[in-house]
Order: C-alpha cells, then structure tokens, then sequence
C-alpha cells in the first residue's frame, strides 16, 4: 500500500520526453482531483494509491477484489451476490452506495450500467498501472457522482517489449478454480507509442451446499422455504393450508415438515468468463501537438443459479383429474396452491454482456511570453450492450390451463380442458404430488426462456487548458479551465411474457429515454506564502463548476481547500467541497415493475391506530368501514401484496457537502517514515429513495396536509371489495428526493521503509478507516437513524476496516504477509431465532470482529520472470453467523469461507 498522496495522472506530459519539449513542465504534473499540474504532489485532499506492484502481491483476478478490499470501501455488489447479483462489481466508498462513487479511467469518465455505476470487471487487471482513490468530493472537477469520492485507473503508459502472465487458483475445498491469462506489447519511439493488451479470466462457482455455513439447517436457516414438494394448498371450507396424505386425505401443512432447503440448490460465489482487448497509442504531430487514442473490447459471460421456480397463488380446479375432490359431492376448487417446480432445475440467469471503450483528442502546449499553457481537446464513446437469458420461468396463462379442468381421454391420455373443448398442446399439472410428479410433457408446456436485453451509451466533447497566470509574491497562480458536452441514453427491453405480467416471476416493463448536459469549470491554484517563518508553504485551492442539464436544469457546485507546511515536514491539510449527483437513465425512466411489500394498514382494527381522531376521520372519509381488519394480519399484524415500483422523471439532483482535514507527517529524523491522518465529513440531502409502503400509509393518514396531498394519491383502495371493503388494491412507490444521509470518521495511513539490513528490506503499510458516525433520515424533518457499528441485511456498518502488510525483499526472493480486518457488528435478532443470539434477551446478536491473514511468497528467476505463490485467508477463517442475511447466513462482503490458493507466473520480454 502506498501512502494517501497521488501520484501522476496520465493527463500529465510524459516524464521523459525529447530535451526541446517545454522542459518548464517537465516536473510538473496533474494529481487525481485538480486540473493544474503542479511540482508537488501532495494535495489538500487525501489520495489512497495502490501500484501495479502492489496490485499483484495481492493475488486476485480482477480490479474489483482489490478496490473492495480498500479499507474505506463499504458495501458494494460483487460475484458472491447470487440472488440479486448480475456479474457486476462495484465500489462503494463511505458505505454510501457505488452511484455515488465516481469511477474514472486515465481521468475520464468508463462505460457504465442504466443504474449509473460502473462494473468494475469491465476494467482488465492487465493494463492497471496504479489506482489512485481520491478520499474527498470532487463534483467541481469531474462531474456529478464524485460525491463519496473518485477512483481514478491509470493504465501502462510508455511500455516497451511483452509481457505475458498466467495464474490459476482454487480453494482448498478443490472448487472455485480461477484461471487468468494475459498478454501486452509495446512498441515506442521519439514520436509515438503503442500499447496492445489482451487478457482472458475464467472465474468458476462455488455451491453453497458446500460449505457448511451457506447448506442451510439449524442453526443456518437461510435455504428454509416454506415452498417445496408435495404441494400445499389452502381449503376454502376453512381457509387452513394443507398437503395431500395418503388415500387422498387432507394432511395439515408444517414448514418443518413440508417445507424445502433451497441452500443447496444456489451458488455461493458465481461463475464468469471476461475476454478483453485493449490498445493505447499517441503519436506527435509535431513537437507541441500529440495525437492520443485508446479502445477497450470487454466481454463478460456470467451466471446466478437459484433453487427452481417456486410457483404459487394458482387455483387447482375441482375438474382437475389431480384434485382428490373431483367427482365428490364436495367437489371445490383447491386455492393458493404452492409448489416447487423442482423437476424442471434450478433457476438459471445467463449474461453476455459486451463492453466498448473510445477515447481520441489531440493534446499539447503553447507559450505566451515565457508562459507555457497546457491544452487537450476529446472525444469519447462508451456502449455497454447486455442480453440476459433466463431459463426456469414459466408461462402463467399456461401453468391455468394445466391447473384447470382436465379429463382422461379415450386413449387412457390425460388432456387439459373438456371433452368437447380441449386446450390444444396443454398436458394437465399434478400440483400436489411428490418430486417427478410433473412430468417432461407438462414442464414443455408451461415451461419458456425469457430473453431480455439492454444499451447504455455515453457520448462526450471535452476541452480543458491549464497553466500559469502571472506571478505572486509566493509562486505563480495556477488556473485551470474547460468543458464538457455530454449524452447519456439506455433501454432495457424485457422478454415479451415478462412485460405482459405473464411470468412467475416479477413483471417488469420497458426502459427508455436519455439526457444531455453541458458543464463549465475553472480551477485555481492561489500561493500566498513560501519560505518564510511558521509557513514553508501556505496555498488556497479554489474551484467552481457550472452544469446545465436537459432534464432537471442547473447547478452550481464550488470548493475550497488550503495547504500549510509550518516547516519542511509537515503538511497540514484541509477541503470544503459541494457536490451533487444526477439522476440516472434507470431513476428517470424506468418502466413499472413489481415487488412485495409489508404494512399494517392504518385504518385496520388489528393496528390500534384508528383511535387517533385524524386517522380515523382521514379513513372514514376513505369510504374505509369502520370495522376493518387488514386481510392476513394474523399475529404478525402484517400483510403481502404486489405493487409497482416506479421511476420518477421528475427527479431533481443530490446535493452534497464534504469536508476534511488532517496532515501529512514525514520526520526527517525516520527516514522511510510517513503518516497521514485525516477527518471528514460528508451530508447528502434530496437523496433520491424509495418511500416504503408503511412511510406512505403513514403520511397518509398521519401526516401534514401537505404530505396527504402526496401520499394519499400514490394508492388506491376498493371499497366493494368482496368480503373485505376497504382493502387496498393498488400502490406506487416511485423513487423521490427525500433522504439525508451524514457520514463522519477518520482515515489514518502509515508507511515505514526500514533501513536495509543483512537480512533484506523491510516495508509497513498500514491503511485504517474508523467510522464514528453514519446516520440517515427517512425526510429532512424525521428522526435520525445511527447505522454505524450495526448490520442490516447486506449492508454492514463496520466502525473499524484496517489493512496492514509487511513486504520483505533480498535479491531475487521477496514476500508479503497481509492482514485485512473488520470490527465487529451488531444486528437486531429475529425472534424465531433467539436460542442462537449472542444477546437473546435483548434480541441482539453480535457478529465478532474478522481477521483475514494473506500470504505470497515471489522468485525473481534468471530468465526475467516471477514466479508467484500464495494463499488468501491462510487460516481459513469462517465469516461470522448472520441471522438476519438473506442468502447463506453470511454477508458477502466477507470472504467466501476456505483457504484459496493461487500461483502466478509472469515473463518479460
């Protein structure tokens, strides 16, 4: 790890270039979060690199392993994502969601998803020459989403003969193999370089049935279903669920009993292949004016797996050959009948998704006197193109038929519809039958493979000048300016059956639509002392940026930073910076789609909340009797229905303000020491959310008139609904700028280069992250929330994520020992499962701090190459038990449980 300064962008001139080429600017250089190049690198905003070198020592395939190892990333979406996941991976730094982190590429904005983020797989580990993660907001530079922060991949630059690599992996299980392969050529001379890369990563899936924590079984309930093999149902005559015993008999429904472990059935960490070509090149025109070109082709093919569909809420009907009551005086239709399709397989989400990068602009200097500015003009296209193919569906309208009335025909063939009316092709469904009780015919019918695709493209125009002004009593005042013309437009077009509502899955409708903007900065760099007593350096950073948008109109968003040196080697550090966030193609124009949400209906009798005079007036003027009770309340005074998420083009931007402060230490008297200690603070307000359905029920009927205006028309209610007037029928929840979130803590980074000994030389980098405050409010005016030290469902809070690593070199042999940390977190602990809290009698349960220790030991051979071996997790430490995790009892964020190994060659040509 190296310390919290930047080193060079690739904006910057390269360090060595021909002797009659503005040797003015030779040592200057443009750092991650400023425009103006400069000699010193050290900013007033704290910057996290990590180099090639540092990169490989770590033993992983892909960019986004790395990042999501970095102590201040928080929860974000990976490959251990399988319910949920699409093969993507993402950063989230401070734990406030991978939008609002801002993901550059030489310094430029990468293709992205319709939900605005970026893939990080889309990004080959190959051609990463250093990461540099800018710690603060930087929306008056870059842009919208550089709320959280910017993480800014620089690729190889000057590259000169081949390199290949090869890697492959496995944990200790035998399962999970990695296979990475690459390849790079560079050719270059007095006027122009090539770069060419390729590289090839083949990721393999790990069953959650293998391992222990992820099976499911007391005390690991997170594969239980109350879904399974034989059928249940519920019998109208008593609105009580049932399975079919023997001699057709009725036999009460136990989810102990009848219910289903899907844990087996999933994976834990899932498959991909990514192929990728790259190539980079610059060519000078003349001694002040270079050409420069970059393109990426990235294919990505993965897959989530999940326990077969199960398919439930259909009607069996009493003239069904496989009702038992057919043919009886108590013939009746059987309802909500329930079953695991489980003769078909599992559910399987397939992804091909190609990925386009384009980068052209010229770039180069001019002098005014003896003023030398520096200047580039771009163009840049990315597509990203996905077709997803799911297979485990089934058709609704067909899965009816086959429940419906069926006979035997004179053949002894069973035969969906009438004798006089047969459903042509239909082959009638045994709901309620044990596994293979459904047969191939059957499954055929009822049975499709949904086909779904998407586009995103972004199109940009950039131009930006740098230099110097004229000259103060302390320096010159550096400036920077330019501007950006940008595009952003997607679609997703879902499978026909899948927007028509016909899929047992969640319906979803088409997406379209897009957005342009046009942004203006200016960036100044103002010395006010140097050389003088109690100030070596004292300087102001100030910046403003001006964006014009098509959808939603403008903003402006300004910083302020300074930087003190009271002697040589201290650095005091400091930044007050707006940001903001723009809505994306997916928060603009989405289409509907469904979900499930829980609520206790105000106006229910089971609530209790009917007693309060303005509740009770707002629900009889609803037409809402007075004696209603909400359907399926039951004990848990909760009910499930479907509703419809929108999107919301009315959406306008969140806004931000980041602070940050802290200092730079480097004693001269401990050569090879440093130490970088910084405090920040970040508020989002308008943070564009979803209400729940409880929020909107409560607004409704206990909020401001103002509040009722809006919340009571998102849902509707029918008051001639049989047997229960009064419930509600239909809800929208579309996203709106409501939340606030505030993020506060410390980072601390320390690097000591020992002295070199007989033995070899010794290296620390130590790199911690303490949050000491992470709330979030539902509104502006609502009680806050403390998340930091808690987990919820796949969003851990940890207050403490540390990195410590000790490298050891002499001669051709080297090593690196890891230790990655994460401090404890608490969760609220479900009632059903107190006998395994940690604190059962205040219904809380402790995940215990986690330790993961890495080790890789290298071999400089004769021939020019490396040679790598390693294990991650070296002790094989289990993630904590979560009770309250959706999937596998355990957050992905931690590692998948085992010992992984890894070996890695590299040549140099």
């Amino acid at each position: 790890m190296a310390l919290a300064v930047a080193a060079p962008a690739v904006q910057a001139q390269d360090a060595v270039q021909a002797s009659d080429k503005a040797p003015v600017d030779l040592d200057r250089i443009q750092v991650t979060g400023s425009r103006i190049k400069r000699a010193d690198v050290e900013t007033s905003q704290p910057i996290f690199t990590l180099t090639r070198a540092e990169i490989d020592k770590q033993g992983v395939t892909s960019v986004a392993d790395v990042l999501q190892r970095i102590s201040t990333n928080g929860a974000a979406l990976n490959t251990t994502f399988n319910n949920g996941g699409d093969g993507s991976a993402g950063i989230s730094l401070r734990n406030l969601g991978s939008g609002r982190t801002l993901v550059l590429v030489n310094g430029r904005r990468w293709t992205t998803q319709l939900d605005g983020t970026v893939d990080l797989n889309t990004i080959p580990a190959s051609i990463i020459e250093r990461v540099e993660v800018l710690k603060d907001g930087a929306s008056t530079i870059y842009g919208s989403d550089a709320i959280a922060g910017v993480v800014n991949i620089i690729t190889r630059q000057n590259f000169e003969g081949a390199e290949a690599g090869a890697y492959i992996g496995q944990f200790g299980q035998g399962d999970g193999m990695r296979q990475a392969y690459d390849f790079s050529i560079g050719v270059s001379n007095d006027r122009s370089s090539l770069l060419i890369g390729a590289s090839y990563v083949k990721e393999e899936e790990v069953m959650a049935g293998d391992r222990k924590i992820s099976a499911g079984g007391p005390p690991f309930f997170g594969g239980q279903s109350a879904t399974g093999f034989p059928g249940s149902f519920v019998d109208p005559r008593d609105n009580k669920r049932y399975v079919l015993g023997n001699n057709n008999s009725f036999v009460p429904f136990s989810s102990n009993t009848h219910g289903y472990n899907t844990a087996p059935d999933n994976y834990l960490l899932t498959p991909q292949e990514r192929t990728s070509l790259f190539a980079q090149g610059t060519f000078d025109i003349t001694d002040k004016l270079t050409f420069r070109v970059e393109t990426l082709y990235n294919q990505r093919e993965s897959e989530q797996l999940l326990a077969a569909m199960p398919v439930t809420g259909l009607t069996l009907s009493k003239d069904s050959i496989y009702n038992p009551t057919k043919g009886t005086a108590g013939a009746r239709d059987l309802i909500s009948v329930s079953r695991r399709f489980q003769e078909s397989g599992g559910r399987s989400f397939n992804q091909d998704v190609k990925n386009y990068h384009f980068y052209s602009g010229l770039e180069g200097y001019f002098n005014v006197g003896e003023r030398t500015f520096d200047w580039d003009v771009g163009y840049r296209y990315d597509r990203t193109d996905q077709n997803q193919i799911t297979y485990g569906l089934f058709n609704l309208a067909n899965l009816r038929n086959a429940y419906g009335p069926s006979f035997i025909d004179s053949a002894g063939v069973a035969r969906c519809g009438t004798p006089t009316a047969v459903i042509a092709g239909c082959v009638p469904i045994n709901p309620l039958g044990g596994l293979g009780s459904i047969s191939q015919e059957a499954l055929n019918y009822v049975s499709f493979t949904a086909h779904d695709s998407s586009r995103v493209e972004s199109k940009s125009y950039t131009a930006n000048i740098s230099g110097d002004l004229f000259d103060l009593p302390a320096g010159p005042l550096g400036f920077a300016a330019g501007y950006e013309h940008r595009t952003e437009s997607g679609q997703f077009d879902p499978d026909a059956f899948i927007a028509a509502g016909l899929s047992t899955g969640n319906g979803s409708k088409p997406t379209s639509g897009s957005y342009s903007l046009d942004d203006l900065y200016a960036e100044f760099a103002v010395p006010v002392l140097a050389d003088v007593p109690f100030a070596k350096l004292l300087d102001f950073s100030v910046a403003t940026r001006y964006s014009d948008y098509s959808n939603f109109g403008d903003t402006l968003n300004s910083k302020f930073g300074f930087r003190w040196k009271p002697f040589d080697d201290l650095l005091i550090r400091g930044n007050w910076s707006e940001g903001f966030r723009a809505p994306t193609i997916n928060n603009l124009f989405a289409g509907d789609a469904d979900t499930f949400v829980s609520y206790a209906d105000p106006c229910s009798s089971h609530t209790g909340r009917r007693s309060n005079p303005q509740i009770a007036a707002k629900c009889a003027a609803d037409g809402v009797p007075a004696g209603y009770t909400q359907s399926g309340s039951g004990s848990s005074r909760q009910t499930v229905e479907a509703f419809v998420n929108k999107s919301n083009p009315d959406l306008q931007p969140e806004t931000s303000v980041s602070k940050t402060l802290g200092f730079v230490y480097s004693p001269s008297w401990i050569q090879g020491f440093d130490i970088a200690v910084d405090w920040y603070k970040i508020k989002i307000e308008n943070a564009i959310t979803r209400p729940t359905a409880q929020f909107v029920l409560d607004k409704c009927y206990a909020g401001t008139p103002a509040e009722q205006a809006v919340y009571c028309a998102l849902f509707k209610r029918d008051n001639a609904y049989p047997g229960n007037p009064g419930t509600i029928v239909d809800m929208d929840l579309p996203l709106l700028n409501l939340a606030e979130y505030t993020v506060e803590g410390w980072d601390v980074t320390m690097n000591y280069r020992l002295p070199e000994t007989a033995y070899g030389k010794f290296s620390i980098s130590w790199d911690t992250s303490y949050t000491s405050n992470w709330e979030t409010r539902t509104t502006k005016d609502s009680k806050p929330e403390q998340r930091q030290g808690l987990y919820l469902p796949q969003d851990p809070y940890w207050r403490i994520k540390s990195n410590l690593y000790l490298d050891w070199a002499k001669g051709d042999f080297g090593a690196t020992w890891g230790v990655r940390y994460k401090s404890g977190i608490d969760e609220t602990c479900p009632a059903a499962f107190k006998a395994y809290c940690s604190d059962p009698d205040n219904l809380k349960n402790h995940l215990g701090a986690t330790t993961y220790h890495d080790l890789q030991l290298r071999y400089n051979t004769p021939w020019n190459a490396t040679v790598s071996i390693g294990a991650n997790n070296l002790f094989a430490k289990d993630p904590p038990l979560a009770l309250t995790a959706p999937y596998n009892q355990f957050d992905q964020q931690y590692d998948v449980p085992g010992r992984y190994y890894y070996m890695q060659y590299r040549q140099r040509f």
